[in-house]
């Protein structure tokens, strides 16, 4: 076998392209551990291509959403999917990690398939929740399944699949070390007020559809207190690393524009943001997650169109929508999902978490109950020390028949 090993790694969202850039940032030094090279290419991010990745196809042409969405889009997804395929068939890697998106990675796992590389899964579609019928090209296409929540482990065994329970990747990041002022001097903050996140999602399509009603339960909120009324709330929104310039100016004039009637200050830290946030409304998804492990007291909100609403309706088969509800088994996080999903209703669910008392102490100690579930621990002699990424890592490589060796950790 050649010192360098080819690795083909793929990832299409924000979450997955920060996940991405670290797995790619362990796999290096466990190569480096003994003696060996490796070359990544694919699809990702910014975050990706600083740890090292060739950038076949960008993640934000691919990012799109719901049927609508994608249908307006399918010249470009197609005309980029196509070149990912050609640098399958062109380099033919060692093996491909997937990373979430399935809609893209499912036909990418078939082509790699049809080479014969395998297939890591790192991070599971949520099948268990909808579109169950997908199971079967996983059955098919994908060697091994690396979930980072307890009860996928066993959904997918109990369908004859390969899959491993890893942890999930956000356990192991540590809390954001810039402090209250230095993250105030440089998002224009001011460090004696109240400061609320506002996380419409990642995607241009999500931040229409949420961010507007996010500003106006701000506003609400803003106008409702006594005094000291107006100045007493900031309010945080979080830009995503996948937005390009035209997307970031999009939500530059979102949020200030005419009528916003509350101060609101653009970052791009997510997790900074809600480090030193009081509390936040958060787009369903996976910065629901992280905000359950920093301990953040949160609501939870989504808007589709209508169509995809409707038709997701009939298939999702859960008894929530908020992550951090569906791993507690219990609704933990109040969730607000398409019409209810208003400003009224943001202003009554968020208010009562922004006092210390009964209400956020009981949700911050089921939040650290969720960090717990989501934690796992190997021994150091099964070469898989460390957390989530560094797991995934190891199998990753195991699977090619490198040695493993305990290397450290590091998170960032």
């Amino acid at each position: 076998m050649s010192d360098t090993i080819n690795i083909f790694i793929s990832a299409g969202e924000a979450s997955g392209e920060h996940y991405g850039a670290l797995l790619i940032e362990a796999l290096k030094r466990r190569l480096a551990a003994v003696g060996r090279t490796g070359t990544f290419q694919g699809m990702g991010g910014p975050r990706m291509v600083a740890a090292g990745l060739e950038c076949v196809v960008r993640a934000e042409d691919m990012a799109v959403m719901g049927i609508t969405e994608v249908v307006r889009h399918l010249p470009r997804i197609y005309r980029e999917f196509r070149k990912l395929k050609r640098t399958i068939r062109e380099r033919r890697p060692a093996v491909a990690v997937l990373i979430d998106f399935p809609d893209i990675h499912f036909r990418l796992a078939e082509e790699f398939h049809r080479q014969g590389v395998p297939v890591i899964y790192f991070v599971s579609p949520q099948l268990w929740a909808w579109k169950k019928h997908r199971i079967k090209l996983v059955q098919k296409f994908v060697d091994e399944m690396l979930v980072i929540f307890p009860f996928e482990e066993r959904f997918y065994r109990e369908h004859g699949v390969r899959a491993e329970f890893v942890g999930h990747p956000l356990v192991d990041q540590p809390l954001p070390s810039i402090s209250r002022e230095q993250f105030a001097c440089e998002n224009n903050l001011n460090p004696e007020r109240i400061w609320i996140g506002l996380l419409p999602g990642s995607r241009a399509k999500e931040i229409r559809d949420n961010l507007p009603e996010m500003l106006a339960a701000a506003r609400t909120l803003t106008l409702r207190r006594k005094a000291p009324a107006q100045g007493e709330f900031e309010f945080i929104v979080p830009l995503a690393p996948t937005l390009n310039a035209a997307q970031r100016g999009m939500v530059a004039s979102m949020v200030q524009g005419p009528g916003v009637g509350c101060t609101v200050r653009l970052a791009e830290d997510a997790r900074a943001v809600l480090h030193h946030a009081r509390a936040s409304v958060v787009a369903s998804g996976t910065a629901t997650v992280e905000a359950a492990l920093i301990g953040n007291p949160f609501v939870v909100v989504y808007r589709v169109s209508r169509i995809t609403y409707a038709i997701a309706k009939r298939v999702v088969k859960v008894p929530h929508v908020a992550m951090a509800n569906l791993i507690a088994g219990g609704r933990v996080v109040p969730e607000l999902i398409q019409d209810e999903f208003k400003a009224g209703n943001i202003v009554e669910q968020i208010e009562p978490l922004l006092p210390d008392g009964p209400v956020r102490q009981s949700m911050m100690e089921e939040l650290s109950r969720i960090r717990g579930l989501l934690s796992t621990h190997v021994g150091e002699d099964s070469g898989m020390s460390g957390g989530a990424i560094d797991r995934a890592a190891a199998i990753t490589l195991e699977r090619l028949g490198v040695a493993l060796l305990v290397v450290p950790s590091v998170q960032s």
